[in-house]
């Protein structure tokens, strides 16, 4: 058997092997050759095991340091990433919303980008079915990245030697649209893929939706679904064609180069894929799939809402924030009026002139608050101020203040509604008022002459009510009138001479509607109690704006109104300049103003002919009838002329008074005082009433309550409880006195007076 050290072999061996083979000899695997004494050669292989085996820990230390120099390179280089973004600093466009949360404005960021928020349920179902499907069907079990798709995205790289598909999750998507990165690199998907690891730690997979749906991209200026939705169809997404939500799936894929407004083959190829992917991986009907490629693809794009403009712009003005503002709005019906509005004022353009604009409000009369504001017909129509707020604008009244002087008449209790009443010629010193059609009627009805809008009995009242006293009552309502500068109030204010607002006009109508009671204007939602609202305030006693609703809801329609629904007044001011028609139910106020923005005469322009017949068609827009007015509150008087008290039956002017009755005096109590109440276990005492003065028979009214005073007797009244009560004398002739006094107690109850007659106090009347 041969010994041999790699490829050497010793003459020894040699020798003997020789030998062997010549005898026959064999060796035994137990026998041995001896070794030679001399020195052998070593091992060339076996001297680089030794070499391999004493740098193996080199080696394997300079692997373990490149390796640990990888690790910590990539660790700083995630920690040099910052902290992963959540998208709770997303800027989103200001947006207002109506009281139910519907989309009325929304202007875009300050980088010019249409950005909504949305949330999962704000899409329609079938969006999530198709977008899972298309885009990344195991979303809801990896945590942000789909190792089985980044293996196909490899394949197929090494396959046709180019990117056919990115592997992408939802999550990384979104962390994309977080951080964008220029071009498609390696490095950019590693930053992706480590994004989304992060992001899936920190959200949760709705709120990772959520943000896709917000930053989703669809062409030009354009981000998420919503704004998408808006802009190609014309309506949120809530309710989505199966077509429809598939081209929102597809345009995010390729926006510019998909987008329908330039190019509608490339958006319907891209939309017809995402529907044969989700045909082919459900079990959706083949019928519903073809309907859905037969859908139109939109060529262009739809103007973003744009309901109540103005009160949109006012509201984002006044908040001075990014975020959303809610006003009390109802879209449908602002939505509904605005097409009024336009209509009327192509109407009106034929009728009157192309500079004749209009104006709307809709209050609700439980809270006052804005159901719907049309500012302008045309908000980008320059020449007729489209931009200006209309409801805003100082115009003269015309006659639509004639309702609050006879209900100060009514609530003085000189005058009720079927008193008699002149109308003829009068002069005020120099001043000789005219009815608008120059003709007088004679004696009517206080009920009549309102209805009529009868000029001068108008006056004839306000001047008995006082004019100062008239803007005082308004002012205390909250609504200022504007005079002209250094005016003081006249009598000229019951036909117009002075300034009002659209919206103050209406609220003051609304008060009326509230048996007296006036409500501050509210048009935002907030999420507590609202910093505007206020508590109500008197604008006249129920009595009087009972009997003020009356007599309107008895006025003469136009030609497309029902008769008995709807209480309403019209106005026309001075020189044709405005025209007006405010109306109310027992739950809406709406008021109408028509005419030129720069406030220039338009001759034949007439509240009851260019406005009325607007306020009974913007009556018929809200989809519940017009609801009855308050029922009558305690004190009404409901009789004919002939049966009023004599002093009630019919109106003296100022100058006509009987021949005694300028000596008709209250004396106690006197105006303004305030009275303790006394009284025991049975309630408060009697108040007494010291009259001096007068011509018999009397006429004492409470509060506007009619109480017949027994003559030669002295009178009480008796009081509920605490508050203010208004006692008014009227004697035989027409005389009038009356005092407000404040009834302090503990109690708190409405006055309901009766007269009591008492021998203690006498009365005197004066000589005739």
């Amino acid at each position: 058997m041969n010994r041999r050290w790699g490829n050497f072999t010793s003459p020894f061996e040699r020798e003997v092997g020789a030998e062997g083979a010549g005898r026959g000899i064999e060796l035994s695997s137990s026998q041995e050759i001896p070794r030679p004494l001399s020195p052998t050669l070593p091992h060339k292989g076996g001297g680089n095991r030794q070499s391999r085996r004493r740098h193996w820990p080199l080696t394997i230390l300079v692997g373990a340091s490149l390796c640990l120099a990888i690790v910590c390179a990539g660790a700083w280089w995630i920690v040099s990433l910052g902290p992963a973004p959540d998208g709770k600093d997303l800027k989103f466009s200001p947006r207002v919303a109506d009281r139910n949360g519907r989309l009325l404005r929304a202007y875009t960021t300050n980088d010019g980008r249409w950005r909504l928020p949305a949330r999962i349920a704000d899409v329609d179902p079938r969006f999530f079915e198709l977008l899972f499907a298309y885009e990344d069907g195991r979303f809801r079990q990896h945590h942000g990245v789909d190792a089985l798709a980044l293996a196909r995205a490899a394949f197929q790289l090494v396959g046709s030697g180019h990117i056919r598909s990115g592997g992408s999750t939802l999550t990384m998507q979104v962390a994309r649209l977080l951080e964008p990165r220029n071009g498609r690199t390696l490095a950019a998907k590693l930053h992706q893929i480590v994004r989304a690891v992060e992001i899936e730690r920190r959200l949760t997979k709705d709120q990772i939706v959520s943000l896709y749906l917000e930053l989703a991209p669809y062409g030009g200026n354009i981000e998420g679904i919503r704004a998408g939705s808006l802009a190609y169809f014309g309506k949120e997404p809530r309710r989505l064609t199966l077509g429809e939500a598939a081209l929102l799936v597809a345009l995010p894929q390729s926006p510019e180069a998909r987008r329908p407004d330039r190019s509608a083959a490339a958006a319907r190829a891209a939309r017809d894929r995402v529907l044969e992917r989700f045909a082919a991986l459900s079990h959706a009907p083949a019928d519903e799939i073809l309907a859905a490629k037969a859908e139109a693809v939109p060529s262009g794009r739809r103007p973003m809402p744009m309901l109540a403009p103005h009160a949109a712009d006012r509201a984002i003005a006044e908040s001075g924030q990014d975020g959303e503002v809610r006003l009390t709005i109802d879209a449908d019906l602002q939505r509904s009026l605005e097409e009024l509005a336009r209509e009327r004022a192509r109407g009106l353009a034929l009728a009157l002139g192309p500079d004749v604009s209009l104006a709307m409000l809709v209050i609700d009369n439980k809270d006052g608050a804005v159901v719907a504001r049309v500012g302008a017909p045309y908000y980008f129509d320059t020449r007729r101020a489209g931009q200006v707020d209309l409801t805003r604008t100082l115009r003269s009244p015309g006659s639509t203040l004639k309702p609050f002087i006879y209900g100060l008449g009514f609530e003085d209790g000189f005058i009720h509604p079927e008193t008699l009443i002149d109308d003829r010629p009068t002069r005020y010193g120099a001043y000789a008022p005219q009815n608008f059609d120059f003709t007088f009627r004679g004696t009517v009805t206080v009920r009549t002459a309102l209805q009529l809008s009868l000029n001068l009995p108008a006056l004839a009242v306000l001047d008995r009510v006082g004019a100062s006293r008239l803007t005082a009552r308004l002012a205390n309502a909250g609504a200022a009138l504007i005079l002209p500068e250094g005016e003081t109030p006249g009598l000229a204010i019951g036909l117009g001479g002075a300034g009002i607002t659209l919206s103050d006009l209406v609220m003051l109508y609304s008060g009326i509607a509230r048996l007296g009671a006036a409500l501050p204007i509210t048009e935002r939602v907030f999420a507590g109690p609202s910093p505007s609202a206020g508590e109500e305030r008197r604008l006249m006693e129920p009595v009087a704006a009972w009997y003020v609703a009356n007599i309107l809801i008895g006025t003469p329609p136009p030609d497309n109104g029902a008769p008995g629904r709807i209480a309403f007044k019209t106005g026309t001011s001075y020189g044709y300049r405005d025209a007006w028609s405010i109306g109310f139910d027992g739950s809406h106020t709406i008021g109408i103003w028509v005419g030129r923005p720069d406030g220039a005469p338009v001759p034949g322009l007439i509240g009851r002919n260019a406005a009325a017949p607007i306020l009974f068609d913007a009556f018929a827009r809200p989809a519940a009838p017009p609801t009855a007015l308050p029922r009558p509150p305690t004190g009404i008087l409901m009789t004919t002329s002939a049966k009023l008290p004599p002093p009630l039956k019919r109106f003296a002017a100022s100058g006509h008074l009987g021949e005694s009755g300028a000596g008709l005096h209250i004396l106690f109590p006197p105006d303004g005082a305030r009275i303790e109440l006394a009284g025991g276990n049975a309630g408060p005492a009697p108040v007494p009433l010291k009259l001096t003065g007068g011509t018999l028979p009397l006429t004492i009214l409470v509060n506007g309550n009619p109480a017949l005073a027994p003559a030669r007797q002295n009178l009480f009244f008796q009081p509920q409880g605490p508050g203010f009560a208004r006692v008014t004398v009227i004697d035989a002739s027409g005389a009038v006195d009356s005092v407000s006094v404040r009834l302090e107690d503990a109690k708190e109850a409405a006055l309901s007076p009766t007269l009591v007659p008492t021998p203690l106090l006498s009365r005197t009347p004066a000589p005739r």
